[in-house]
């Protein structure tokens, strides 16, 4: 996906200044894309020149002066087009897999150090991800509008969930299960689901995880912790 779009979809419920776009841009889109502020201000350049974008000039007193980007008729028609076009699976760009890939020209232990991190990040990254959840549970009624933007959220939950179990597998194949002091692990809690056990391979579980994840059957009204799939799960 170009960068474009996403600042197009970024735009397109509130218009905003170049310096706003920047700070809540990886808040709005952060469970599908990412940008530095660089890129982001050269590609808003360059969206105004091609005119998807427009920019109103706002004067403000004892502060520099500001543009306000709205998206275009033009850039509305764009974005149309493109959520309309069929695309190929993008792969998954990891430093992580990378270096794990080449893993034994290195001690296990520094790997089990690389993987905590990356574990920890996720979780938090899950926690964070479920707080915004829960300011959707608070609306009895979703508009269309934020029924799609859940959508979005509950993909990146999925995707931190998924990460989760994985490092968790990982780091017990290498050596350093998760402890269990910390609560029932991601991995724990999806082997019971498909009755598989701690102990079985590590080259078999990921499909059967995947299966026993089913969507939400009510959009609106979803708990953001699925009680009976992913709330135990952190």
């Amino acid at each position: 996906m170009s960068l474009s779009y996403a600042i197009l979809a970024a735009l397109f419920n509130q218009p905003c200044s170049g310096y706003d776009l920047v700070k809540s841009f990886n808040k709005s889109v952060e469970y599908f894309w990412s940008a530095s502020h660089q890129q982001i201000y050269k590609a808003l350049a360059k969206l105004e020149e091609e005119g998807d974008v427009s920019a109103e000039k706002i004067e403000q007193e004892n502060r520099p002066n500001k543009k306000l980007y709205t998206v275009t008729e033009s850039g509305r028609q764009n974005l149309q087009q493109w959520i309309a076009q069929t695309e190929e699976i993008v792969p998954v760009k990891s430093n992580l897999l990378v270096k794990l890939s080449i893993g034994h020209m290195v001690p296990t232990e520094t790997l089990l150090t690389t993987l905590t991190t990356y574990y920890q990040q996720h979780r938090e990254k899950l926690k964070s991800y479920r707080a915004v959840a829960k300011q959707y549970a608070q609306v009895p009624q979703l508009s269309r509008e934020s029924q799609f933007q859940y959508l979005a959220l509950r993909a990146g939950i999925r995707q931190q969930l998924a990460w989760v179990a994985w490092c968790e597998e990982a780091m017990g194949f290498l050596g350093q299960p998760v402890n269990p002091s910390a609560g029932k692990s991601v991995g724990q809690s999806l082997s019971q689901s498909t009755g598989q056990s701690a102990g079985q391979s590590v080259a078999q579980p990921m499909v059967a995880r995947e299966s026993s994840q089913e969507p939400p059957a009510d959009l609106p009204t979803e708990p953001p912790e699925d009680s009976s799939r992913d709330s135990s799960s952190a």
